[in-house]
């Protein structure tokens, strides 16, 4: 099977990943000059970094750790079929800005990559892509290669076997793969990338089986015959979490059953194709109006089949005429009505989605076998037609149909209301029948932190709403093959109640192509042979097990010791009930343990419109033309800007706004470097002697509160508030200290003045770098290579400096500074034009700092006189005297 990683997580290759050494502090290597390019830009900068840091494997796990000093990521693999879309962007941008400061903070952040490429997505995109339909019937071709033009018309596919058909989904997921990871890569993503693993490899497939034989022996997991949701478009079962309610046009029939006295008993359906599977009549206790027939037989119409009135607490009498048809099998309500009243099973819908050919046996009647005649053989859609027909025609038909719009079961990538048919499949035990299991798992969803808290109301309202277990097998092609054969009696029948299971040194195994444990190839299908199981684990049973997949689980006991618990789970809201639940049903059995300490829940992203992205409304969005337009430090900026579970619209004028902000790193860093700062000029001690003026030590003190406030919000998963409070301190000191300082940092006043002035754009350019980094690691380490060795995502997370300071004065001395500027550009001179006089009123506390930073001030406003006046209210400036305009 092709791989799309030779390395994969089971194969570390310490000799071939070069070690990323780790900074010590802000001054850990000499200081250097600055070398700053002429012209910084953005451009290149994804495809140069990602290079570089490949190379150094900054991103490199290593794992010769302790758990203590892991930071382990439960990385959600997306599924690769088809292509990536900007959900994928944002979320998976919110995931790596958690990753990138915990690096920061120290932790060894194991942060792996996985595909989620087995299953029904691939397999419906390997068909239209190449042209092919399988059939396991058809003997395998070792030289079959598809069209090279697929034929437009479903019908006119190649039909090739199982296996040729597997070669194909393996060699479309590994294309697909590599486009995906160059699209990650290009975004940023911190993945060690020598961590991949697909879920359909060897060491996949062998953990999802193993796992499953483990459930099975514990008796987690069982094989029943029941009624199962079913796909007749891809052949498939369906399990409850993957249902979706669609509303769809419908129509209420009203027909009537016969008592014994004659009496009339009128029932309304949507379903009337289903007429000959009915199996009772049901009315609620308390409906006085069929009380009296509790007990007693009708007789259907058409058919003539004696069915029983019974009670059950689930009907209602505000709907239709109070008394429900009960087939086996309408809907789910229809199941638990068959299970509950133990009713017969009639059923008369197919795999195929096609009512049976053969008359149903409890239709005896001559008529009755006649009008089944009718429909027999016949669609759902086209039965109904018939049976509406017969019932006109021998005017049993009450009325004409009421036309309605209402909720209909679809699984949700298919296009046909689900049927209810019976069949043999596997299920895992989740608590839907289990109380004691259930108040388990609900328990495990509160040994982890959610962020945001209000999420795991989902996560308990789904688990306090289960009905059923959870049903793992599917009847497709390209998936984990069920690990178990059956022995057939002298018959040929299989023996399902005692499986043949494998050795675990057999594991991946498949067992139609493999025979079972001590048989032979020509024992397949034979008397007294055995029979592979033909069926494939749901997609949902592998990628459930992702934290045993990548923590090497049950093949190397240390490492998977070091990151399990994991430390995040990072997922969207709308597969809680999929994947996170899953997830937590796979770790309790298997490890009676929640899986993670922490799940962060993004949101959807939406149109402008406020309407969920997808490819069937048209408004999905390309990841490529955003990020080739806009820049990758953009597109994070505009992910890292929404709180996490909050939906977000996509929206062109935020990416705008952080790709002005990532030019404006680069070139404010080009200034503050060009003034001389170097490494040298980053304090390291808050009683710096160098810092010898009040508004350097504001600056300083404003920065210490900065890194205090973003830390703890990164720590309370909360990225998008370090980035408001970052970014906000980014512009004051660009747009007020920069400006105040100038004259200072090139000299004007004295070695002393620019020493620290130097000290304090150098510190705090070492911060903002860092405080940067995990939101837009491009800008920030180019900057970061012009001035210091290594890289800033090596760097660790800024401590708070705790220099004493006035918190308030360079607000107030900028709001001075604007005021000035404000009065010249009234007067439409250039700023330049020099101030002889002018006059600034505020509040005592404020004329105190403006007294401390009046050199700094008149310096930036080219002001001769400036004078101060306490007592007002708020800061104003007022009696602005300019020097005649420049001519």
């Amino acid at each position: 099977m092709p791989e799309a990683n030779t390395t994969g997580t089971d194969t570390p290759t310490p000799e071939s990943r070069p070690a990323a050494p780790r900074q010590s502090g802000p001054a850990a290597s000499a200081a250097r000059a600055a070398t700053v390019p002429e012209k910084p830009a953005l451009e290149g900068l994804e495809a140069k970094l990602t290079d570089r840091w490949l190379a150094a494997g900054t991103y490199r796990y290593e794992p010769d750790t302790s758990r203590e000093q892991v930071y382990s990521i439960d990385t959600p693999p997306p599924t690769a079929s088809g292509s990536l879309h900007v959900g994928h962007m944002f979320s998976f941008t919110q995931t790596d800005l958690l990753a990138r400061y915990q690096r920061m903070t120290g932790k060894n952040v194991f942060y792996p990559m996985g595909w989620d490429d087995n299953g029904l997505p691939t397999e419906r995109r390997v068909q239209n892509y190449f042209g092919v339909r399988c059939d396991p019937s058809i003997p395998y071709d070792a030289d079959y290669r598809p069209p090279a033009q697929p034929a437009k018309n479903q019908r006119d596919f190649d039909v090739v076997s199982r296996r040729n058909f597997i070669e194909l989904c393996e060699e479309l997921a590994v294309e697909d793969e590599k486009v995906f990871e160059h699209l990650f890569k290009t975004l940023g993503l911190s993945v060690d990338w020598d961590m991949t693993y697909r879920t359909i490899d060897s060491a996949s497939r062998a953990v999802s089986q193993r796992a499953f034989l483990r459930n099975l022996s514990e008796g987690d997991a069982y094989l029943a015959e029941a009624p199962t949701l079913w796909d007749v478009t891809f052949r498939t079962a369906v399990a409850q979490a993957e249902l979706e309610d669609r509303e769809v046009p419908g129509a209420y029939y009203r027909y009537a059953f016969t008592a014994d006295d004659g009496r009339q008993v009128h029932i309304e359906t949507t379903r009337p194709e289903l007429l000959a599977a009915c199996a009772a009549l049901v009315a609620h206790p308390d409906d006085e109006r069929y009380q009296p027939l509790f007990g007693t037989t009708v007789r259907s119409p058409l058919f003539g089949v004696e069915v029983e009135v019974k009670a059950h607490p689930l009907a209602k009498p505000d709907k239709g005429s109070g008394i429900a048809m009960v087939c086996t099998f309408g809907d789910l309500t229809d199941v638990t009505w068959w299970r509950e009243l133990q009713l017969p099973t009639r059923s008369i819908i197919g795999r195929d989605g096609r009512l049976q050919a053969e008359t149903p046996e409890w239709i005896t009647s001559e008529e009755g076998q006649a009008a089944y005649a009718e429909i027999a053989g016949k669609t759902a859609f086209s039965a109904k037609e018939g049976v509406v027909k017969l019932l006109s025609e021998q005017g049993l038909l009450d009325g004409e149909p009421k036309k309605i719009m209402h909720p209909v079961n679809f699984y949700e990538k298919g296009d046909k209301p689900l049927e209810v048919v019976t069949s043999r499949q596997w299920y895992i035990r989740n608590g839907g029948r289990d109380a004691d299991r259930r108040a388990r798992l609900l328990e495990r969803g509160r040994e982890f932190a959610w962020h945001p808290g209000f999420m795991r109301s989902r996560y308990e309202n789904w688990v306090e709403g289960l009905n059923g277990d959870w049903l793992v097998s599917r009847q497709r092609f390209f998936g984990v093959p069920i690990p178990v054969w059956y022995r057939l009696d002298e018959g040929g029948n299989p023996d399902y109640e005692n499986p043949i299971v494998p050795d675990d040194s057999m594991l991946p195994v498949d067992p139609v192509a493999e025979p079972a444990p001590g048989y032979d190839e020509s024992q397949r299908d034979q008397p007294g042979g055995f029979t592979g199981d033909p069926d494939v684990l749901d997609t949902w049973a592998t990628s459930s097990l992702t934290p045993q997949i990548v923590g090497r689980w049950s093949r190397d006991d240390q490492f998977f010791a070091n990151v399990f618990p994991f430390d995040l789970r990072p997922q969207a809201h709308e597969i809680i009930r999929t994947w996170l639940f899953s997830t937590a049903v796979r770790a309790d059995a298997l490890h009676g343990c929640a899986p993670w300490r922490n799940a962060a829940i993004s949101g959807w992203v939406l149109d402008p419109d406020r309407k969920k992205m997808s490819k069937s409304k048209g408004n999905v969005v390309v990841p490529t033309d955003i990020l080739e337009e806009y820049g990758a430090d953009a597109v994070r900026y505009w992910a890292a800007s929404a709180k996490l579970g909050a939906d977000t619209a996509f929206e062109v004028a935020q990416m705008k706004i952080g790709r002005r902000l990532a030019i404006k790193i680069l070139n404010a860093s080009k200034f503050v470097l060009g003034l001389g700062a170097t490494e040298a000029n980053v304090i390291r001690e808050p009683n710096d002697a160098v810092l010898v003026n009040p508004l350097d030590r504001a600056l300083l003190a404003q920065l210490s509160d900065v890194v205090a406030q973003a830390g703890s919000a990164f720590a309370g998963y909360d990225p998008a508030r370090a980035l408001q409070i970052t970014e906000s301190f980014f512009w004051q000191f660009t747009d007020d200290y920069v400006e105040l300082v100038k004259d200072r940092a090139y000299g004007a006043q004295g070695d002393a003045q620019q020493a620290s002035v130097l000290a304090a754009l150098a510190t705090t350019l070492d911060a903002i770098l860092r405080l940067f980094a995990p939101i837009l690691p491009f800008a920030t380490e180019e900057v970061w290579s012009w001035w210091r060795a290594d890289s800033v995502h090596r760097a660790p997370w800024p401590e708070p400096l705790l220099v004493e300071g006035d918190l308030g004065m360079l607000a107030t001395v900028g709001l001075a500074l604007s005021g000035i500027r404000k009065a010249k550009s009234e007067a439409k001179v250039k700023q330049r034009t020099e101030v002889l006089s002018a006059t600034v009123s505020a509040p005592a506390k404020q004329i105190a700092q403006l007294r401390d930073g009046l050199g700094d001030l008149q310096a930036a406003a080219n002001a001769r006189e400036l004078s101060l006046e306490d007592g007002a209210d708020e800061l104003k400036v007022s009696g602005v005297e300019l020097a005649a305009a420049e001519v």
